[in-house]
């Protein structure tokens, strides 16, 4: 855990000295969030947004070219542009990486519906750190963040997905830590949803092995478009609550899922990916 927070530049150590590379590699997702967009585009600085969706091969070919352009990078993550598990992509790509890269801290982000039955596969392809997105714990609440699961080939709505997929995270959460692997917990915060229910999820994360808790301020799009997203104080005032049950993340950045390069400071996503540069017809050359 130490080592992992001291060279993790999103567990608060030394992130303006240390970089990571997020690999898009997984293209599916089996939950539909109502606050969620996912793209393919080279402009929005976003969660679920990439300019490509790589293979585990291809995957391999840019942390190759990334970590010559960023020899700072310590973290090579995967988050999206799906879930890491609703595909077998990501475990793939981490095994590939375990052996070509053994030193790199390997990342990784789901939504936790197949945390806990894929719970051995994690472990078993070295993945470092873990990132749970936990929106609720009561169902009630979760079910107005969520529109569906995809479970098992079989489509749940309402309070049933809903609880379906808070016990397979909680679950999930519990082995993960069991196991060693540092775990973060992501809360999309949405004041007139699950403004007065953080403080219960952090308590319930934590006591599920959970060590590190981060508040994600809602982008209105979608489903979700009309909330508000919250002002600074909503954020400060559930970060408190939060913090007495477990350690709070303070400098998320909404990454994309293709981001490259010192968190706060240089992406180099538009020569890895040559992204398009927004007003121009050029593209940016590696």
């Amino acid at each position: 855990m130490s080592e992992t927070k001291s060279f993790h530049p999103c567990f608060g150590g030394n992130r303006n000295n240390t970089g990571r590379i997020h690999l898009p590699v997984s293209p599916g997702c089996n939950i539909s969030c109502k606050f969620c967009d996912r793209k393919i585009n080279d402009h929005e600085e976003r969660p679920g947004v990439t300019s490509q969706v790589l293979t585990p091969q291809e995957a391999m070919g840019v942390l190759e070219k990334a970590l010559k352009l960023c020899p700072e990078i310590t973290v090579a993550g995967i988050a999206g542009p799906g879930d890491t598990l609703a595909t077998d992509y990501a475990l793939e790509t981490f095994r590939l990486i375990r052996e070509k890269y053994p030193d790199l801290i390997k990342c990784m982000s789901t939504n936790g519906l197949l945390l806990s039955e894929r719970a051995e596969e994690i472990i078993e392809a070295g993945v470092d750190s873990l990132t749970v997105t936990v929106n609720g714990v009561d169902p009630e609440i979760e079910a107005k963040l969520n529109r569906l699961i995809i479970y098992h080939g079989k489509v749940y709505i309402g309070v049933e997905a809903a609880a379906i997929l808070i016990e397979n995270q909680l679950k999930g959460i519990e082995k993960i830590a069991a196991a060693g692997i540092t775990v973060k917990v992501n809360t999309v915060l949405v004041p007139n949803i699950n403004g007065e229910h953080i403080e219960d999820i952090a308590r319930a994360v934590k006591e599920r092995g959970a060590h590190i808790y981060n508040l994600i301020p809602l982008i209105p799009q979608s489903d979700l478009r009309n909330e508000e997203a919250p002002v600074c104080s909503q954020i400060e005032e559930a970060r408190a609550l939060a913090g007495k049950h477990i350690d709070v993340f303070r400098h998320c950045q909404h990454c994309r899922a293709d981001a490259v390069g010192l968190l706060g400071g240089k992406d180099y996503g538009d020569l890895i990916y040559q992204r398009r540069i927004v007003g121009s017809d050029t593209f940016s050359h590696g």
